[in-house]
């Protein structure tokens, strides 16, 4: 059985390695690599999968270095610089930009790979990523899956459902322009319509999620939720499937978007986004969206007047 190389920049931080156990126990056929600046931090993980393998078999995982990232098939990008205590994800833009930039540049010309971009802020860098490599914008993805996920979370709440069983849509920026669609909710196959105070309490746990978590002040990110979330995507790059995913992705035109990256439901395959699918939004989720790309515009401006 041929093996699928991925690999993943970062991979000895929490959300890498987390990304590549889920890999290794969906029982998938990869060629996981490990491309960090820590070797011993990476070392241990791999000693640690060694005996993960032993358990759920049939992946390879093992060390590289920034040579081995021109022959990934898909190559996820996890690399960022260290969390602080802050109120908006937009503190790294700087920093990781200048990360994202050396990951790019590591690329041939002809690479015919897929990126999946996870380093926040994730809708500007995607952006960044497509305009650096000039690569196709379908194969520059962009994982945004955590803020439905939380929005799902606060509607069970609210409506007294257990986990996993409401399905719910943030679109836009993963940050404080997100869009959370009110009537796209569903429970099974049925649509479902919140209550006004249901909607605002769902709303209210989506939009002060990332401030609470970072408030901990834990020195980690939301890696167990990001690993399995980014691996279930990988495979969904793989093998195709008819799921939608809520992913950052250069607009070229849908909903009235050119030129910048955010988050929309789309399909994937191996070309990477194999299909963005326009929705029919209400009239102010639509305008919010766009108002959306705006601020994400600002600042992918903002980032090359700095990076100059």
């Amino acid at each position: 059985m041929r093996l699928v190389n991925v690999t993943i920049v970062g991979g000895a931080g929490g959300v890498g390695a987390s990304t590549a156990f889920n890999l290794i126990v969906s029982g998938g056929a990869y060629d996981i690599v490990l491309v960090d600046s820590r070797p011993k931090a990476t070392t241990s993980h791999l000693m640690d999968f060694e005996q993960v393998l032993e358990l759920s078999p049939g992946a390879t995982v093992r060390s590289g270095t920034d040579e081995d990232v021109g022959a990934a098939e898909i190559l996820v990008v996890t690399a960022a610089v260290p969390l602080t205590v802050n109120t908006s994800r937009l503190v790294y833009l700087e920093d990781n930009t200048r990360i994202v930039d050396q990951v790019a540049d590591l690329l041939p010309p002809d690479w015919p790979g897929v990126i999946l971009v996870v380093t926040n802020p994730v809708d500007p860098l995607v952006t960044r990523v497509q305009l650096r490599t000039g690569l196709d914008r379908r194969r520059v993805v962009g994982y945004t899956v955590n803020d439905s996920l939380r929005f799902s979370t606060g509607l069970a709440h609210a409506l007294g459902r257990p986990p996993g069983s409401v399905r719910a849509w943030v679109l836009g920026e993963h940050g404080e322009s997100l869009v959370a669609l009110h009537d796209r909710v569903t429970i099974g196959s049925e649509r479902v319509q919140p209550s006004p105070e249901e909607a605002l309490r769902a709303e209210e746990f989506l939009r002060t999620w990332y401030e609470r978590h970072v408030s901990l002040d834990s020195g980690r990110s939301s890696t167990w939720t990001s690993g399995l979330g980014v691996s279930r995507m990988v495979s969904a790059i793989v093998h195709g499937d008819a799921e939608t995913w809520p992913a950052s992705v250069v607009l070229g035109g849908e909903y009235g978007i050119e030129g910048v990256a955010l988050s929309v439901p789309v399909t994937l395959g191996p070309e990477g986004v194999s299909n963005i699918h326009e929705w029919d939004l209400a009239d102010d989720d639509l305008a919010a969206l766009r108002a959306s790309a705006e601020v994400i515009r600002k600042v992918v401006e903002r980032i090359e007047q700095t990076s100059v």
